[in-house]
């Protein structure tokens, strides 16, 4: 009884201790990233605080309205920085502790699908920088009352570009969930096409839900989604599905 008791916990424990060590892996890929970045924090805050600051009228400023807000903003926003920058390597550690138990043909779509998702959650981030914040802060710096100036404190502004940089990185990732949904048969590209109108709407809702309640941040959202589930259609229809290999 205990013999074979030690047979089945053995590969339980080999697999726990494999995943804690790359947990470490990862987490010291991140600190090795953020120690070399920390000393251009204050360089890194600037350059993405630019599309506020090119915006802001003349003699504006942005503020702090924390004593240690000009210390912590940059900290937390180089550490993030140093978080998305290591992500391919924290994705090789994730594929090397999953690869084993995956089929051949699962590991044949696997890979393309990882990089995908990689180069894909960049190209969201960098769209939402040059495209989007350059949009939505010429429009917020604008509209307001002439009697208002706009100061706008570094911990908010942190805050504000770090959920659009998210949400941006995740929705440019809709090719590829829409291809993995193909593949694995949960649905097919002719169910989607039907499902269309109501997968638009669902775009709107969600660019509501995860940008600032203007309609111009949701827009921005909403209809780069919309149309990365038109690629993702596109690509699917030349995915061969699991179930027919």
């Amino acid at each position: 009884m205990s013999e074979g008791g030690a047979d089945k916990e053995q590969p339980l424990v080999q697999h726990l201790i494999e995943l804690r060590s790359r947990l470490l892996r990862s987490f010291a890929a991140v600190l090795f990233v953020f120690l070399g970045l920390f000393y251009f924090s204050n360089d890194i805050y600037l350059f993405v605080s630019e599309p506020l600051r090119a915006h802001l009228p003349e003699g504006s400023t942005m503020i702090a309205t924390e004593v240690a807000s000009p210390f912590l903003a940059p900290f937390k926003l180089t550490l993030f920085v140093a978080f998305f920058l290591a992500i391919p390597y924290i994705l090789h550690q994730v594929w090397g502790f999953i690869a084993p138990g995956l089929y051949k043909n699962e590991k044949r779509i696997a890979i393309p699908m990882l990089v995908a998702s990689v180069v894909l959650f960049y190209l969201g981030m960098a769209f939402a920088y040059y495209v989007v914040f350059p949009i939505i802060f010429s429009f917020f710096t604008t509209v307001g009352p002439e009697s208002v100036t706009v100061m706008t404190d570094i911990n908010r502004y942190l805050e504000f570009i770090l959920k659009l940089f998210f949400a941006f990185g995740m929705a440019f990732e809709i090719p590829v969930a829409t291809v993995l949904l193909v593949w694995s048969g949960i649905s097919t590209v002719e169910s989607l096409s039907k499902k269309r109108p109501y997968i638009v709407v669902g775009c709107f809702v969600m660019g509501m839900l995860l940008t600032p309640p203007d309609v111009v941040s949701q827009s921005l959202l909403a209809i780069p989604m919309w149309l990365l589930f038109e690629v993702g259609v596109f690509f699917s229809r030349l995915v061969k599905p699991a179930t027919s290999d």
